[in-house]
């Protein structure tokens, strides 16, 4: 797999993001501020800016993001089912890392469940039909999703790293660990992404007629939603990456060092050719959006102009294809994984 290929991809598809929003332009004439996602408030509603009328009247958003979430849809569902009943029920050993894995398969699974609700939110020309309660879960699951994403895919490097470097330990073998780990990654996330459900994330569009869910922040609540996202972009996303390179790194280091053992070469340059790949998939479907996510709100508390917009919740969307790619990593990666979805198929096309 060319991982040069993936970066073109995906400067390809945000092109594309910025081509169906150019062709906008002419159709609006300037009104508001471009301010991003938020606007002049008044008892009706929000007046957005110029910049967020296009995007959200776009077929990026109408059409582009449905496509994405359908596949996200498609893929993610039976592929992350398959992986939970693989991990819970067809591997005979459990180890840490196989924990990780499947606590990351049932983020994963959580979060493609709600995906119908967001296909059809932005089919409906990003109007939200269906409340103010179910719109926070739906938000509430997808940064839970990124957030434990991130955090799992950093402990299975750790586990990988403790496992080359200190073979010999007991502690990369301890199950107990594992779930104690994973227990704390499940409540840390919910305790992290609660302040989603304490402000408004339904917000009536006045100049477009519609209803948003997350799209657009009440001004009044700025301040709110802003301090909110950059601990949790600093916490989620960049003390775990920091941790992820950290250890890939070292564990790159160690396995290159180890090369000159003929009889461990082949495994050991699989495993350099599994971690960069890992490491690939990690930054690309996770750096983009954060990114972005902290310089958005940096800029909405500090009052500053910006039409940045678009291209953030364009990262957003492409960051939900990690819950597609995600199985195929343990495909690649667990070679009993590989194993056993090839023993449940069989079991199942002679049953059928």
């Amino acid at each position: 797999m060319s991982f040069k290929r993936h970066w073109l991809n995906l400067m390809f598809l945000l092109a594309c993001a910025e081509l169906c929003l150019s062709q906008k332009k002419e159709r609006f004439n300037a009104g508001v501020e471009d301010r991003g996602f938020t606007g002049d408030e008044t008892a009706a509603g929000v007046q957005v800016s110029l910049e967020a009328c296009m995007v959200l009247d776009s077929h990026l958003t109408t059409v582009f993001f449905p496509i994405v979430y359908i596949v996200v849809f498609a893929v993610g569902l039976p592929t992350n089912a398959m992986a939970i009943w693989v991990f819970l029920f067809r591997t005979k050993k459990k180890h840490p890392a196989a924990i990780y894995m499947a606590n990351l398969a049932l983020s994963d699974l959580l979060f493609v469940i709600w995906t119908p609700l967001k296909i059809a939110y932005h089919i409906n020309g990003n109007d939200w039909i269906y409340g103010e309660r179910l719109c926070k879960v739906l938000v509430g699951f997808f940064y839970g999703n990124m957030y434990c994403s991130i955090l799992f895919i950093t402990c299975i490097s750790v586990q990988r790293y403790w496992a080359i470097v200190y073979p010999l330990s007991q502690d990369c073998r301890n199950n107990h660990v594992a779930i104690g780990v994973s227990v704390a990654i499940w409540v840390g996330v919910w305790l992290l992404t609660t302040p989603l459900y304490l402000y408004d994330q339904t917000v009536k569009v006045t100049n477009l007629n519609i209803i948003t869910c997350h799209d657009v922040t009440r001004p009044s609540q700025n301040s709110m939603a802003a301090g909110f996202f950059l601990t949790m972009g600093t916490l989620g996303f960049v003390v775990p990456t920091v941790l992820c390179v950290v250890v890939n790194v070292l564990m790159l280091k160690s396995l290159r060092n180890s090369m000159t053992d003929a009889s461990i070469t082949k495994n050991r340059r699989k495993a350099v050719v599994l971690i960069i790949t890992v490491l690939i998939i990690f930054l690309v479907c996770f750096t983009p959006s954060n990114i972005m996510m902290l310089v958005t709100y940096s800029l909405l508390l500090a009052q500053v102009v910006h039409n940045d917009y678009g291209f953030y919740i364009t990262t957003l969307c492409l960051a939900s294809l990690n819950s597609c790619v995600d199985p195929f990593i343990y495909y690649f990666i667990s070679e009993e994984f590989r194993e056993q979805v090839k023993n449940t198929l069989r079991c199942r096309s002679q049953r059928a």
